[in-house]
């Protein structure tokens, strides 16, 4: 019998307070998220690796505090004075270091959200003095800026995360399945965001449900 054709649904991404999950890798973080009212000098630079939850917890600022959220690449395009008038979450920020106009934006962006006495949150996926910035007035403000910091994940957390990244498939794999995954997957979000992926595309066209010889096949052919 031929292989079965499947087809790629919509992934909806669950970004509400109650989809994250705290572990003590990125408890802090959550809990300076959630007492933004308290940041010093009215700001925070949250950093973490790539799909470590910057974007979820930003999201979730942006609900409560009523923050309007833009890439930093999308700066130099954007009404700075209009932005300024709401507390702003700028994304991926450490992208637009060596373009002066980008960084001009963002200078500009900080400068004025605070003076209209709002909050500013900053992602990166790395502290600022590494971004590699050349506006040295925007250096100073961003290593100045308040640093949480979301940890690799320890094990109650990437279980967390492969559950959410399947949820977000509309998919769940069988418990042996995933503690499989857990033993033997390179233990970083990236890697779980690939591997739920190609588990998933693997599981549809071969009309199977997600088990464990079929993650152990995902992982060496992924290994290979």
């Amino acid at each position: 019998m031929g292989q079965q054709l499947g087809f790629d649904l919509p992934v909806r991404t669950a970004r509400a307070r109650e989809d994250f999950f705290v572990s003590p890798a990125n408890a802090m973080a959550v809990a300076m998220i959630e007492n933004w009212q308290n940041w010093p000098s009215r700001k925070l630079l949250l950093i973490g690796p790539e799909g470590a939850g910057k974007t979820h917890l930003a999201h979730v600022w942006a609900q409560d505090s009523g923050a309007r959220i833009i890439v930093a690449r999308d700066l130099c395009g954007a009404d700075i004075p209009a932005l300024a008038k709401a507390p702003v979450a700028i994304e991926d920020a450490e992208d637009i270091a060596g373009e002066r106009t980008a960084e001009e934006a963002l200078f500009h962006l900080h400068n004025l959200v605070l003076a209209e006495g709002h909050s500013l949150l900053v992602t990166a996926t790395g502290p600022a003095q590494r971004w590699g910035l050349r506006l040295p007035d925007l250096q100073s403000r961003m290593q100045g800026t308040q640093t949480a910091t979301l940890s690799p994940p320890d094990d109650r957390l990437l279980g967390a995360v492969l559950l959410k990244l399947f949820a977000d498939r509309q998919v769940a794999p069988s418990p042996e399945a995933l503690n499989h995954l857990l033993r033997h997957m390179t233990r970083d979000f990236a890697t779980a965001r690939a591997v739920v992926a190609e588990i998933d595309r693997v599981a549809l066209a071969e009309k199977r449900p997600i088990t464990a010889p079929l993650v152990r096949r995902v992982l060496t052919q992924m290994a290979t």
